[in-house]
């Protein structure tokens, strides 16, 4: 097996990132999982773990923590999904994604096992989510880490992710979203998403609306779990912001922390107040806490990939995110116009979106993604004329980002968003005229 095979192996499996969220529930069954993990020896036993689930900002605090703990001398690995360029982007060690040879000796160790839990078919069949879950546990433990961290899928109750005991549980923002298996209220939502909580565990959150709240502190004393809530327990204070990142103070439980992060937003202050929490709680010192937090690479979220003019991308894909896009490039980024790059996918609501996007576009060329569940770029369109965003239609996100950068003059701004589909697109068209190598 070469690891074009093996990738093609994994990918023959019910894939729920290519289908309709409508038939996603009916292959959440975590006993599966735990089936498959025992016949693997139970590999997601072995290291530390640290659980982070939540809507917004899962992935960047989980790159945040990971960067602490390196710095901290622990051998770290960190799990996280989607990928932007690659699969292999999921399972890495540090800063070092797993290599395809690796990954291939992974796949070939786990196929037996694959295949005789499909076979019996006792809780049905394993999804390529949970596959490439139980990869990343067989490859920590076989590379000796100390600590994994692991960002949740989708909600957390049900998420193949949720097997372990955590050393601290983390709950970054939560908001609507996936309504139609995660539930249509925020408290539903935040029910799923405290599923991570585990008995006298110890849970991180991040500042929540008061639905919540409410409910996160009501599980914590269901299950007699210690909450720690950032905003209250934790506190931070911008200090200050250009387009390298921002700088803030951290007012910790044990600690002060001074924290210059590579990051923009304003949401990325909330992220590292609460990576800061969990750090603390695993007895992550302070220097460590401050080198790791301001050495933290997460690409394709408010990323700067040239100026003059500026090109950057963000994942943004529901109405929040898109709110917090709009106000990091008013506070953070000088610029003459905006000319927005825009695709979404077809399962999000894209007016929402659109609704805090138009007010900052000059000017707006609608795509589409690879990805099959990519929305007419014409709909979207349509949704900013209605707006009085004036645009086009480009075919792909290669030639929107030309036509944007030939239209653009040095002190303007293209954006390129909607989704992370959209952000790799972009990424790889502008480290390909660049002739850098993508990471």
């Amino acid at each position: 097996m070469d690891y074009r095979e093996a990738l093609n192996y994994i990918l023959s499996f019910t894939n729920l990132e290519k289908l309709p969220p409508a038939y996603w529930s009916r292959h959440f069954d975590l006993r599966r999982m735990d089936e498959f993990l025992e016949r693997l020896g139970n590999p997601h036993l072995a290291p530390r773990s640290v659980l982070v689930a939540g809507s917004k900002g899962k992935g960047s605090t989980c790159a945040m923590i990971a960067s602490a703990l390196v710095a901290a001398g622990y051998r770290t690995g960190l799990y996280t999904s989607p990928h932007l360029h690659t699969f292999r982007e999921r399972i890495r060690i540090a800063q070092e994604i797993i290599g395809e040879e690796e990954l291939v000796e992974v796949v070939e160790r786990l196929k037996p096992e694959i295949e005789a839990v499909n076979r019996r078919r006792a809780y049905g069949e394993l999804t390529t989510f949970e596959i490439l879950t139980a990869m990343a546990f067989s490859y920590f433990r076989d590379q000796k880490v100390d600590f994994q961290v692991l960002e949740v899928g989708l909600g957390g109750r049900l998420d193949a992710t949720n097997v372990v005991t955590p050393d601290v549980s983390v709950i970054t923002s939560i908001s609507m979203e996936h309504a139609e298996v995660l539930g249509n209220s925020l408290e539903m939502i935040a029910r799923e998403k405290a599923g991570i909580i585990k008995p006298r565990g110890v849970v991180v959150s991040s500042p929540q609306h008061s639905q919540v709240a409410s409910v996160i502190s009501g599980v914590c004393r269901e299950k007699e779990a210690r909450l720690i809530v950032v905003g209250e327990d934790v506190t931070w204070r911008r200090l200050s912001s250009d387009i390298g990142g921002q700088s803030l103070d951290v007012g910790g439980r044990g600690a002060s922390y001074e924290l210059s992060i590579p990051l923009l937003g304003e949401h990325q202050l909330e992220n590292a107040a609460t990576a800061v929490a969990a750090l603390e709680v695993l007895g992550v010192g302070a220097a460590d806490i401050v080198s790791g937090l301001g050495n933290v690479s997460w690409p394709g979220r408010l990323e700067v990939m040239q100026q003059e003019p500026i090109f950057l991308v963000d994942g943004a894909h529901n109405e929040d995110s898109a709110r917090r896009l709009k106000d990091a490039i008013k506070r953070d980024l000088g610029f003459d116009r905006v000319i927005l790059i825009i695709g979404v996918s077809s399962d999000k609501d894209m007016a929402a979106m659109v609704q805090q996007l138009a007010t900052i576009s000059s000017f707006v060329i609608a795509t589409r993604s690879r990805h099959p569940r990519a929305l007419d770029p014409a709909v979207l369109l349509g949704e900013f004329s209605k707006r009085g965003v004036s645009g086009e239609i480009g075919e792909s996100v290669a030639s929107a980002a030309e036509r944007a950068l030939a239209m653009a003059q040095p002190d303007d701004l293209v954006c390129a968003t909607g989704s992370l589909f959209v952000v790799a697109e972009a990424r790889e068209y502008v480290k390909n005229i660049t002739g850098e190598v993508y990471a």
